[in-house]
């Protein structure tokens, strides 16, 4: 056999050989079922997290901790440029309904939930971005509050 026509044999084979790797996977694919996505409007943490807040999409959510939604999506704002509201998984530090920030002139801040010094989910604007503080409305501040307990797993996501 010459040199050009084992090359076209060596192509041939090798085009065989992946129709029958496409074949395969096609026969994979349907008889094992895809994971499942997750529900429309279900939190993007790990399910241990009783709050969870999505920075990106502005949203915050209320778990049991054992997979069960309670509240959420709600609408948040959180922290803008130089006043990051910080990424990562936290716990319940300490509560305060009636809290005024030392840091800011005294501001307003009901139903604070600190899960990090200076850090807290409590009532606020939803029309600007928070000093790093997760502001939610009235309802879904008072809901955190009431919920979250002192150490309950919070993991905020970029």
């Amino acid at each position: 056999m010459g040199r050009h026509q084992e090359h076209f044999e060596r192509r041939r084979l090798v085009r065989g050989a992946l129709a029958a790797a496409a074949i395969g996977i096609g026969v994979l694919s349907a008889a094992v079922p895809a994971m499942a996505a997750p529900a429309a409007g279900a939190p993007p943490c790990a399910v241990t997290a009783k709050a969870c807040v999505s920075i990106s999409q502005q949203k915050a959510w209320i778990g049991d901790g054992k997979g069960t939604l309670l509240r959420g999506p709600v609408p948040v704002t959180t922290g803008g440029p130089g006043n990051e509201t910080p990424t990562g998984v936290f716990h319940v530090m300490w509560k305060d309904q009636y809290h005024h920030s030392r840091e800011y002139n005294q501001a307003p801040m009901p139903y604070s939930v600190f899960f990090a010094p200076g850090d807290a989910f409590h009532g606020g604007s939803l029309q600007r971005a928070s000093a790093g503080c997760v502001h939610l409305g009235d309802d879904d501040s008072k809901a955190f509050f009431d919920f979250l307990q002192v150490n309950d797993e919070v993991q905020i996501l970029p």
